[in-house]
């Protein structure tokens, strides 16, 4: 750890990223996403699709399970037999 860390300064750690102590949003940007070709554009895009993908399918299976599930206690409700008070 550097000497001058200062637990109670929450914003300490993103200070060594910028020189000088300077914060330019642009140069922010390129530190943590350099530059890249369109293989790489691509490549990125591929893999996201997928992600998305997966995420689509697991929310259709989530809604699926919702829907299952209300059916079945709409089936218990209809079979409980009613108070006739």
């Amino acid at each position: 750890m550097s000497q001058d860390f200062n637990p109670t300064d929450p914003f300490a750690l993103l200070r060594q990223f910028w020189p000088g102590g300077t914060v330019n949003p642009l140069q922010a940007l390129q530190q943590f996403m350099p530059p890249m070709n369109e293989a790489e554009l691509d490549r990125k895009l591929a893999e996201l699709r997928v992600i998305e993908n997966w995420l689509t399918m697991n929310l259709g299976m989530i809604t699926m399970q919702v829907r299952a599930l209300e059916a079945q206690r709409n089936a218990l409700a209809a079979l409980k037999p009613k108070d006739n008070s």
